[in-house]
């Protein structure tokens, strides 16, 4: 898919003003409803579903194709992030009506680091088509140690990340009231709980790009998608933490169906470099990646839900029995 300077250009813009509009409405610190948040999640969602269909209308059902399945991929794993946020809010007690800035700039701070992890992968890929199976290898050594470390919690408070931030600046101990990072006291500047917790998402961030990045190259190979798959993906989750916060505990077998899919698009992607040495290898359509993974994401949702259901019936049922 050939892009133009100018699509680019307007692309950029477009998902400029779409943050402009989160700035603007999370200067405030407030608490997020359940409304507020289902309103901002159904905004970003339609935004991302009009843009997929501009995708299939000016440049073929292949393109839009790919974007589908790369958003929902890096939606599906956004959902999976939020549980470690969740943890790290949890962790650092941090007030709720401070929440979503410390996410929005988790969020925006995620989306420069995926800009520049695409930009290093694209060029990778153009130069090294090996770069397909390394990708591949290291989705699916993603996905078995998903399955292995679910349930262990990080320990989100003593991160390297945190330990450098405490050496440069002193730390205050209560939360301001402004939601600042920083606060000036006794002509010295100083770093606010919040910082911390923002550094801490951040240095997750890190993390969490080097698994979505070779996931949604592994359903395109143009940094176009990529980078619109990611961004549509990313800009909606501090609205979806809200308005899931209450069901991420729900959504017990989501890992299983996370790391079904990474390890289904890292075959995918060393499949694709075979193809390219011996072309009777074959190459798993797109279209079959998307309907991959919507059935994936459906069959976990609906499992981890009656599980749920069948826990909370025996929980309630058991006192009676005993």
């Amino acid at each position: 898919m050939t892009v133009s300077l100018w699509v680019w250009a307007a692309t950029i813009a477009g998902l400029l003003a779409l943050v402009a509009i989160d700035i603007w409405h999370a200067r405030r610190p407030h608490h997020v409803g359940f409304r507020e948040a289902t309103t901002w999640s159904v905004i970003y969602i339609a935004a991302s579903i009009v843009f997929g269909v501009l995708i299939l209308v000016f440049s073929g059902a292949e393109p839009g194709t790919e974007f589908f399945a790369g958003w929902l991929i890096e939606k599906s794993l956004s959902v999976d992030n939020l549980f470690v946020f969740a943890v790290i809010l949890s962790t650092f007690g941090v007030p709720d009506k401070h929440q979503q800035k410390v996410l929005l700039i988790g969020i925006l701070g995620a989306l420069v680091m995926r800009a520049i992890f695409i930009a290093v992968g694209a060029a990778a890929i153009q130069r090294f088509a090996f770069t397909f199976v390394i990708f591949g290898a290291f989705l699916i050594y993603t996905a078995i140690k998903l399955v292995r470390s679910h349930g262990e919690q990080p320990n989100v408070g003593d991160s390297r990340a945190v330990r450098m931030l405490r050496r440069v600046i002193p730390v205050t101990d209560d939360f301001p009231e402004n939601s600042a990072l920083t606060v000036k006291r006794d002509g010295k500047r100083l770093a606010t709980p919040l910082l911390v917790v923002v550094v801490t998402i951040l240095s997750v961030d890190l993390v969490f790009a080097l698994d979505s990045i070779p996931a949604v190259f592994g359903v395109t190979e143009s940094p176009y998608i990529v980078f619109t798959a990611n961004a549509f993906a990313l800009l909606g989750l501090r609205a979806l933490y809200f308005l899931l916060i209450g069901l991420l505990d729900r959504l017990v077998h989501l890992h299983f169906g996370l790391a079904i899919v990474l390890a289904f698009i890292g075959v995918k992607l060393i499949l694709h470099y075979a193809h390219t040495v011996w072309s009777w290898v074959p190459e798993i359509p797109t279209a079959v990646s998307l309907a991959v993974v919507i059935l994936v994401l459906a069959v976990t949702t609906v499992t981890s839900l009656r599980a749920t259901r069948r826990a909370g019936i025996a929980q309630s049922v058991g006192p009676d029995r005993g």
